[in-house]
């Protein structure tokens, strides 16, 4: 339904939602209407703009898109690194300048990554990152080891990690544990040279604490996809700071990401129909999806 009043036409009888437009807002606020709902497919690996406290409490089953776009945010973010080890921003302006000035930079090799975030996607930023000699530790909610991220750390040890840090990568699903995770306090413990990227939640990182870091100097830089408020506001003060990359909230989509996402519904609504268990589906309690993915 492209339309509120045609949702809402429609939701008294519907077993089944898929929500293409995760952000959408529209299911939480009728959720009341969903007498017969059983089934509801995200489109977006982020369910925080389903997960209202009736949803969550429901019988309603909620599955979302694991695994379409790990790769593709993982060359996002390898990317981003890149751009601030070879100082590429600086060599844009330059040329946009048409001034020639040499310079020397940085190797990505033997620089350290924290990941906050080590789920799937997490997993596949770090191997990526791994690839280039980046040494990587990923945070979780409890402490584990990883086939690909080795020991990961508990996110209670996030302080302790965040002065060791060259790159901090923000992947984190946004619930209620996790909002603000990055504020004042744990952009003081970065390192004056660290880069803050984030590709999980605007909320996840007090936006104006950021402003005033990278304004301080207290941090080298930033590489957002995500905000507070998309779009970004155009008087926000990150559009014409030198040392951020804005980026409208893209680091997921690759070409032919939208067939991917309809292929994997169709997937999980053939098993739904022969009476199968569905993939990917959502701890509502935990606000994503625990462990690895069913085969």
């Amino acid at each position: 339904m492209r339309t509120e009043s045609g949702l809402r036409r429609v939701l008294p009888d519907a077993s089944i939602v898929l929500l293409w437009d995760f952000s959408s807002l529209l299911l939480q606020q009728h959720f009341h209407l969903a007498r017969a709902l059983s089934w509801v497919h995200i489109a977006g690996a982020g369910v925080d703009a389903v997960m209202s406290e009736e949803i969550a409490a429901s019988d309603v089953v909620v599955t979302n898109a694991r695994g379409v776009f790990n790769q593709s945010i993982a060359e996002t973010v390898v990317g981003m690194m890149l751009v601030f080890a070879k100082d590429m921003l600086t060599t844009i302006a330059l040329q946009s300048q048409r001034t020639w000035r040499h310079r020397d930079t940085a190797m990505l090799a033997g620089q350290t990554a924290l990941i906050v975030g080590a789920g799937e996607i997490g997993r596949a930023i770090g191997r990526a990152a791994g690839a280039l000699g980046v040494n990587v530790t990923g945070v979780a909610t409890s402490e584990r080891h990883d086939p690909d991220l080795g020991l990961v750390r508990s996110v209670k040890d996030l302080d302790s990690l965040l002065p060791a840090a060259d790159f901090v990568v923000v992947i984190l699903p946004l619930t209620d544990r996790t909002r603000g995770i990055i504020g004042a306090e744990q952009l003081a413990l970065m390192k004056p040279t660290a880069q803050l990227i984030n590709v999980g939640r605007g909320s996840l990182v007090d936006e104006d604490c950021l402003i005033a870091a990278l304004e301080s100097g207290s941090i080298g830089g930033a590489a957002l996809d995500v905000f507070q408020t998309e779009p970004l506001p155009p008087d926000s003060p990150l559009w014409a700071m030198p040392n951020v990359m804005v980026s409208p909230h893209m680091s997921a989509d690759f070409h032919g990401w939208l067939e991917a996402l309809a292929d994997q519904f169709f997937v999980n609504l053939g098993r739904w129909l022969s009476g199968r268990p569905l993939l990917n589906v959502v701890d509502k309690r935990l606000g994503y999806v625990p462990g690895n993915p069913t085969p």
